[in-house]
Order: C-alpha cells, then sequence, then structure tokens
C-alpha cells in the first residue's frame, strides 16, 4: 500500500539583518521628504499653561501629532516586519512607547526643563525607566522594543547634516584615537579580568564591550567565542546600566572642565559604550559635540569586525574547546559579517546631501529631517529605559565581574579624555 503525502508549500518570511534595515528605511525617509512628504514638525515648547492648552494640545497641533504617530509606526513597523519581529506585539507595544516619549517631550518643552538646559532625551529616558523599575514590563512587550533600530535610523537621518568633509577630518583623528584607545583598555580590562579571576568567557565580553563598542562588541565577542547567553545578558545590562550616569554626567563634567565641544565630542564618542548614550549625551552638550560623538563612535564601530576576526582567532587556536570545531574556524568574511552595515547609510546620506543637492533644497527639507531625526532618538531612550531593570545588576552572587567592568570603565574614561585632548582641541 503506497501513500502520497502532498507537498506543503511554505513560505518562510524575508527577513534583512538590522543594520541593512536601518539603511533602507533611512533612505525611505530622506526619499519621502525629497518627494514632498515632510515630516510633520509639531509645537512642544510651551510657556504658561495657556499656551500649553491653546498651543500644544490645540486640534491643529494635535493633528500634526496624529500624523507624526502614523508616519513613525508605519516606518517602525515595516522595520519589525524585515527584522522578524512579531508585527501584532510591535502594534500593542509602540503606541505605549510613542506616549512615553511624547510625554517627555511636552515636559522637556516647559519653561523649568529648558531653563535647566535639559533635553527631551533625559525624559524619554527616565520615563522609561520608571515604568521598568516600578511597574514592570511583561515579557512579550520587552520583545517588542527596537532600541538599536530606532537609534541608528536617527544616525542615518543625522548624515543628511553632517557635511562630508567633517567625516573625513574628524574620522581620521576619530580613528587614531580608536585603535589606542580600544587596544589600550582592551588590554587593562583583559588583565583586570584576568586579576580578579573571572572566568575566560566574560573576560571577553567584559574587555570588548568596554573598549570597543557595548552592546554591539559583546554581542558580537559572544558570537564569536560561542558564549553562554546568560553571561551576555548580564555583560548587556553591565554596559547600559552604567551607560546611565555616564551620558548624563559627562557632558557637566565636560562643561566643569572647559573642554571645547570638539574634545567632549571625542571623549563622549570614545568613552561611552553605546551609541545611543553616545548621541544623548552629544546631544546635551551642542551640535558640534553631537556630529563629533558620532563620528568617533562609528570610527570604534568599523574596528567591531576586526576586533571579532581578532577575537575568534585567539579563542580558537588556544586551549578552548571551539578550537576543535572546524565550523569555529575564523574567515575575512568574518570582518565583513560584523562591520555596522548603517555606517554606510550615514555615509551615503552626508554625501548626498553635501554633494548633489542644491543648497535651496536642503535648507527646505533640514527642519523636517532634523525632527525625524530627534523622534528616533527620543524613541530609542524610552526604549532603554523601558529594557533598563536595575536588578539585573544584583542578581549574580559574585560581584566581581561587576568590579573588573567599572574599573576597567573608569580606566576607559581617563584615557580617552587625555587622547581626545590631545587630537581634537
Amino acid at each position: 500500500m503506497s501513500t502520497t503525502v502532498s507537498p506543503v508549500l511554505t513560505r518562510r518570511a524575508f527577513t534583512l539583518h538590522e543594520d541593512w534595515v536601518v539603511v533602507v528605511l533611512g533612505g525611505l525617509l530622506i526619499g519621502l521628504s525629497l518627494l514632498g512628504l515632510p515630516f510633520a514638525v509639531p509645537v512642544f515648547n510651551w510657556n504658561s499653561t495657556a499656551e500649553l492648552t491653546g498651543k500644544v494640545f490645540s486640534a491643529a497641533n494635535l493633528q500634526l501629532i496624529l500624523t507624526q504617530f502614523v508616519y513613525l509606526a508605519a516606518v517602525a513597523g515595516i522595520g519589525a516586519r524585515l527584522t522578524g519581529k512579531s508585527v501584532r506585539n510591535f502594534a500593542l507595544g509602540f503606541p505605549l512607547v510613542y506616549l512615553l516619549t511624547l510625554l517627555a517631550l511636552i515636559v522637556a518643552g516647559s519653561p523649568q526643563a529648558r531653563g535647566l538646559g535639559l533635553e527631551a532625551v533625559i525624559f524619554s529616558l527616565l520615563a522609561g525607566l520608571i515604568v521598568s523599575n516600578v511597574f514592570g514590563l511583561p515579557d512579550w512587550l520587552r520583545a517588542t522594543l527596537t532600541t538599536e533600530l530606532f537609534v541608528k535610523i536617527g544616525l542615518v537621518l543625522l548624515g543628511t547634516s553632517v557635511i562630508f568633509g567633517d567625516i573625513l577630518k574628524a574620522g581620521s583623528l576619530g580613528l587614531v584615537q580608536a585603535l589606542v584607545v580600544v587596544l589600550s583598555v582592551w588590554y587593562f580590562a583583559f588583565w583586570t579580568c584576568r586579576k580578579l579571576k573571572v572566568d575566560d568567557e566574560l573576560t571577553m565580553m567584559i574587555a570588548s564591550g568596554v573598549s570597543i563598542c557595548g552592546v554591539s562588541a559583546a554581542i558580537a565577542t559572544a558570537g564569536a567565542i560561542k558564549g553562554d547567553p546568560k553571561k551576555l545578558s548580564y555583560v548587556i545590562s553591565l554596559v547600559l546600566i552604567t551607560a546611565i550616569p555616564m551620558m548624563i554626567f559627562m557632558p557637566y563634567a565636560a562643561h566643569w572642565l572647559g573642554l571645547s565641544q570638539e574634545v567632549t565630542g571625542a571623549w563622549l564618542g570614545g568613552s561611552i559604550d553605546t551609541t545611543g548614550a553616545v548621541v544623548a549625551s552629544g546631544t546635551l552638550v551642542g551640535e558640534t559635540a553631537l556630529k563629533i560623538s558620532t563620528i568617533v563612535k562609528f570610527s570604534q564601530n568599523v574596528l567591531l569586525g576586526l576586533a571579532a576576526f581578532a577575537i575568534s582567532l585567539y579563542w580558537t587556536y588556544t586551549n578552548h574547546p571551539n578550537a576543535a570545531e572546524p565550523e569555529g574556524k575564523p574567515t575575512l568574511g568574518v570582518i565583513w559579517e560584523r562591520f555596522p552595515k548603517f555606517v554606510l547609510g550615514f555615509i551615503a546620506a552626508s554625501l548626498l546631501f553635501s554633494f548633489f543637492l542644491a543648497p535651496e533644497t536642503t535648507d527646505g527639507l533640514k527642519a523636517g529631517l532634523k525632527s525625524a531625526q530627534g523622534w528616533w532618538f527620543a524613541l530609542a531612550f524610552t526604549s532603554i529605559g523601558l529594557e533598563t531593570n536595575f536588578n539585573d545588576l544584583f542578581k549574580q552572587e559574585n560581584k566581581k565581574p561587576l568590579y573588573a567592568f567599572l574599573i576597567a570603565q573608569t580606566f576607559n574614561i581617563f584615557v580617552t579624555l587625555g587622547i581626545a585632548y590631545l587630537l581634537f582641541r
């Protein structure tokens, strides 16, 4: 007796790496602006209760806010779909992120906040932290958060306001700084972990996370050495939680030290471990500091592929279990695999606005694109707050990895300050 099995056609969802999705979405936003569909720019600044109700909450402004929400939700929804996230869960979670960010921008628009010089990203972060640490988040909602996606879209749009000559100048100096910082800080962190008898996997993740680019470096290192996901989660928690006080207090320390925006930007970009926190911190200082800090952080990000390749070599050819696995042998493809592709979108946007568009065209697009950039950054920091739980830092009984991380980060802050001052003053 024979049986026939009818073939079942299954369709695999088309997905892209997050960095390529960011390039696509950033290009889409710029393209829509060029086609005459600019980003809505509502008003959030107010000086009195009458202005708050009559201007911010006016029917015309609320219509702009609604248009903006639909615009952001549609683009972010496409991003969720292309990166393989649940669109249904995203549709349920994004309105919360948007609402918290909207409230943060309204608070930041108050005369008291403007008088203190506090930017919207600070209030976005605080709103997310309060919800996460006081009320808690269900796992499904936490899984919908796309912090890196939001940050990287904002960074691609930032390229529209950065003249390409600035990239060449600051990027060359940033690469010199990145090489010195990454090598010195990585070795110091590695040495510190060894002295404190931290295990090998955590040692590699901590050293890379502190010295290169935070979460991305820790993830790349974990992939290169096939590390324990629980240890990776712990290092990511350390990176995110320590980035918060750094991004808030370092701009004020720079002001107290009398540092220029160029030196401050290089210091922030070289020492703060997450791209998003670098952007928020640079925003607190000024436009020049934001541009320099971003370019310097990009310079460090570019080294991620080379670092992952070198770590793969070290790990594979030492006495570790992975050394016996043929598929664990590193190849040059690791460099391209780890290379942050969204940097290409940033450079392409800068080239377009530096050389290919007429000045009157770029002037007409700046307000909308700058507003869109600010919103993506603000959404990212609401998400950072929502996904950061301070209890995660204290779950580990063994505090030695925490001590090693903090010691290495302190070393990173002072070394990067010295190098930034020498190169960018």
